[in-house]
Order: structure tokens, then C-alpha cells, then sequence
């Protein structure tokens, strides 16, 4: 069969993205309820939007922020990470969970991955520890929750504060548990192609009022009108600390609100697909399936295939374009955050983590998301075997 890329005709006739939002008539209706109400900024909305999150996971604060990469800044500061601090975080990983620690004047420090889940390796952590040492940062990646009880025994060890970037796990559990409680503080996202989205948005949760209250403080350009210095009259506030205007609005609250009631549904739909794609990509040759931790759940935010390129005779590049041909809307996450030319003007150097960048050279990220059809599904299917069929020796 030829292939699109060579003028054969397209397993699909429209372009197939990774990932999707799935927005109904409830959210368009809670939105325009909002939009007809007193709030559409800093309102009511905003409150039982978090506490909808922290119910869900389990923890006793939640504090929303416009996004996950301020969520992030907003933990690295009440976490105390400054100048001359390391954290050690994974470089498969978007930009914002090392940027974050840059922000706060801190130094990045990357431990290479384990080979089969992808997550980082709680071994190469403590290979990086030094007396600098902060904080941990892990992620995880895809949706499969890192090995945690390994990350805060480590953590326990040295006195260090873990804020897991949960941006790919809302709805995953860990030995039972949901994520989001496990860590000291822990992150979810709401970007559009997430498991649920406010457009933009992000929240940290944690069980330390400490912790909360800095998080609200940064959040709101370091103001407070609750506890003063001194007290002109009913109007007066202080700024505190400098702090960032990194609020999330009412209108992104009741859209997150609407989504919260879909959660679930969205979460099994994902494994439903991700078990269909488990099935038929178990048997294809020059393949390897996401290979999933006893204990856990991931909520599959990705599904990645890793390319056996030993076995074609093109390389990942060449199958990318065709697949994307075939309008199969085929992504690579991650590159390695400190391959960017950005942290290479920082001094990171290529083969700092070989096992990472061995496993970059090789992925594939397929398209999963709950709004998928079983048309899409097929089609997805069909065009991975098509491709990989052609292309292998």
C-alpha cells in the first residue's frame, strides 16, 4: 500500500491532533452563567472550583493559579527555593518544571530516567544530591505516577521538599491512592489538551496550611489585607512579599467546574483506549508499548510507542512525516529540557543524561484523547501499522 507521504491516499481525509478538549453545552452554559453574573474575575467561582479539586484528590487546600507554569513558580517559592539552591528534576519534561526553579533563582539539576517507565530514576536522584539541595521535582510523565514512596524516603533523608508536576495525572492513583496528596505539594494542569481544561490553569494541593498561605500570598502580587502591620481603615492592605499577579478568573473556574463532573468519564475513556492501543500494538513489530508500574494507574494523558529504528531502514524522523501524512497528528514528548539551546548558554552539556537522550531519539506520541471516535481510533491504528509495515527491513 502507498503511502500518503509517496501519493497514496490518507487512512484519513481530516488531520487527527494528539490531543483534544471536549466542551459541551454545560460548559458553554456555566460560562455564560458567569458571564451574566456580578464575578467574572476574582468571584465565588474560584473557591469551589479549588475546593472541587481537593475533594477529588484528597487534600485539605488546593490554591488555582492561570496556569501550571505560574503553579509551579508559586511552589518553588513557598517550597524557599532561592538563590544558589539546586533541584533536581527530570529532563524529559516540558521547559516549565526546571524554568520554574530558574525563576526562583535556583540552579536545575537533571537526573537521568528509568528505562522503563520513563518517570525519573529515584537512583539517579540520589547520585545528584549535594549540600545545595533543595527540593525534588518530579513528573509524571504520560500520566503514570512516579515511584513516590522511593522519592520521599529520599526526600526524608536529606530534608527536602517534593512538589510532583501531576500536569499528566489528574485522576491517576498510586498504591490506591489518588495523586495529589502524596507529595508535599503536588501540580495539575488545564491546558486545553489535559484531562480537563479552564483554557488555561493550574493548582497546586497540599495538606500544609503553611504552604497554602504562601501560595495565596504569591499568587496575588504578595498582598494581604488579613493580617497587618498596622490598620488605616476597612480599605487597607499590605504588600508583603513580591509577589505575581498569577490569578485564575471565575469565567476559568466555572468552565474547570463543569469539566470536574466529566472527570471520570474522561479518565476511563483514555484507558479504554490506551488497553485498545496495548492490544494491537502489542503484536506489531519494531514497537514498544508503554510499559506500566504494579500499583499504579496511570490516567493516560499520552500514549508514546518507542521505535525499535534498528529494525526500519528510515529513521524516526522519516516515519514521523509520513505518519503526519496519513493525518495522523503524531507528536514527539519530550526533548530534553537541557538540550535547548537556552540552558546550553547555561553550561548544561549534551550527555548528561544518556539514557534520556538515547530514549528521545526513538518516540512517538500517538493521538488520545476522550472525544476520539471509534473511526478515530481505527484510523490511528491503521495508519501506525501502515507506516511501520512499509518502513521495516
Amino acid at each position: 500500500m502507498t503511502l500518503a507521504i509517496f501519493g497514496g491516499k490518507p487512512v484519513r481525509d481530516t488531520y487527527l491532533s494528539y490531543g483534544q478538549q471536549w466542551i459541551d453545552e454545560d460548559d458553554i452554559n456555566a460560562i455564560v452563567n458567569t458571564l451574566q453574573s456580578p464575578f467574572i474575575t476574582q468571584g465565588p467561582k474560584i473557591v469551589e472550583f479549588e475546593q472541587s479539586i481537593a475533594d477529588y484528590v484528597g487534600a485539605k487546600y488546593a490554591v488555582a493559579f492561570a496556569n501550571g507554569t505560574a503553579a509551579l513558580h508559586g511552589a518553588c517559592f513557598a517550597a524557599g527555593i532561592g538563590s544558589g539552591d539546586e533541584v533536581i528534576t527530570t529532563p524529559i519534561t516540558f521547559a516549565a518544571s526546571s524554568n520554574c526553579v530558574l525563576y526562583c533563582g535556583g540552579k536545575p539539576v537533571f537526573a537521568d530516567i528509568d528505562e522503563q517507565t520513563y518517570n525519573i530514576d529515584p537512583d539517579k536522584i540520589r547520585c545528584v544530591i549535594t549540600s545545595k539541595t533543595r527540593a525534588i521535582i518530579p513528573v509524571d510523565f504520560t500520566g503514570q505516577p512516579v515511584d513516590l514512596d522511593k522519592i520521599m524516603k529520599i526526600a526524608q533523608e536529606h530534608n527536602l521538599v517534593v512538589i510532583e508536576d501531576s500536569a499528566h495525572s489528574l485522576g491517576a492513583t498510586y498504591m490506591g491512592r489518588k495523586v495529589g496528596t502524596l507529595a508535599h505539594m503536588t501540580m495539575f494542569s488545564f491546558h486545553p489538551v489535559k484531562h480537563i481544561t479552564t483554557g488555561e490553569g493550574g493548582i497546586i494541593t497540599t495538606n500544609s496550611k503553611e504552604y497554602y498561605e504562601k501560595l495565596r500570598l504569591f499568587r496575588s502580587h504578595g498582598i494581604r489585607s488579613d493580617i497587618l502591620y498596622r490598620d488605616e481603615g476597612p480599605w487597607y492592605y499590605e504588600m508583603v512579599e513580591l509577589g505575581y499577579n498569577y490569578r485564575i478568573t471565575d469565567l476559568q473556574a466555572s468552565l474547570g467546574l463543569s469539566q470536574m463532573q466529566k472527570l471520570n468519564k474522561f479518565v476511563t475513556k483514555r484507558r479504554e483506549i490506551a488497553n485498545i492501543y496495548n492490544q494491537e500494538f502489542s503484536k506489531l513489530n519494531g514497537v514498544k508499548i508503554p510499559y506500566q508500574i504494579n500499583n499504579t494507574n496511570s490516567s493516560w494523558h499520552l500514549y508514546i510507542l518507542s521505535l525499535e529504528l534498528e529494525k526500519f531502514h528510515v529513521g524516526r524522523k522519516e516515519i514521523f512525516e509520513a505518519l503526519r501524512a496519513e493525518n495522523i497528528g503524531v507528536h514527539v514528548h519530550y526533548i530534553p529540557v537541557y538540550l535547548h539551546p537556552y540552558y546550553q548558554r547555561l553550561g548544561y552539556k549534551k550527555g548528561l543524561c544518556p539514557i534520556a537522550e538515547q530514549w528521545y531519539e526513538t518516540v512517538l506520541t500517538i493521538p488520545l484523547f476522550p472525544k476520539m471516535t471509534k473511526l478515530d481510533i481505527e484510523s490511528v491504528i491503521k495508519g501506525v501499522k501502515k507506516v511501520a509495515e512499509y518502513y521495516l527491513k
